[in-house]
């Protein structure tokens, strides 16, 4: 339990800086399609949240394709989630996670009838985490100098 805990915590650590997220599916023609979506949660707790429209294809899709991947990228770290999306109703939620900038999206505001909230229920994560683009461009070159490779950052495969 505390592994993973420690696991979360690093996930959130990584991610907090990142609201917009690439999200991964497979399209009903069983094509890989990714589109960005904007992170609803404040914290990684193993769940995401994001709200779409019902019309959209990446919500039509996860209806009969639920795995999904999240794609998270920082200045200095990459994070992939695997999970399994699915759309929920849940008023009081989507009120808490509602913010005015959605109104461009929805003209009816959060009453508005095309409003998906969609939640993935995350199971797997990977990430990579270096020291920033200039120490890693540095680290680069003086291996292509020297032959020999540094340490490039930290990587490591979970389950979530």
């Amino acid at each position: 339990m505390d592994n993973t805990l420690n696991d979360y915590e690093k996930i959130e650590k990584l991610i907090q800086h990142s609201r917009i997220v690439m999200v991964t599916f497979t399209n009903h023609d069983g094509h890989l399609h990714s589109a960005p979506m904007t992170r609803q949660n404040k914290t990684f707790d193993g769940n995401v949240f994001f709200i779409g429209a019902k019309h959209s294809e990446l919500v039509q899709s996860i209806t009969s394709q639920p795995e999904v991947n999240l794609a998270y990228s920082g200045s200095d770290s990459f994070v992939s989630i695997s999970g399994k999306a699915q759309c929920i109703n849940d008023p009081q939620l989507l009120e808490e996670l509602w913010s005015p900038a959605y109104q461009i999206f929805f003209k009816e505001g959060l009453h508005d009838p095309d409003i998906q909230l969609i939640q993935v229920t995350c199971h797997g994560a990977q990430y990579w985490e270096g020291d920033g683009k200039l120490v890693t461009l540095f680290k680069l070159a003086k291996a292509s100098v020297t032959g020999e490779q540094d340490n490039l950052g930290e990587s490591k495969s979970m389950r979530l």
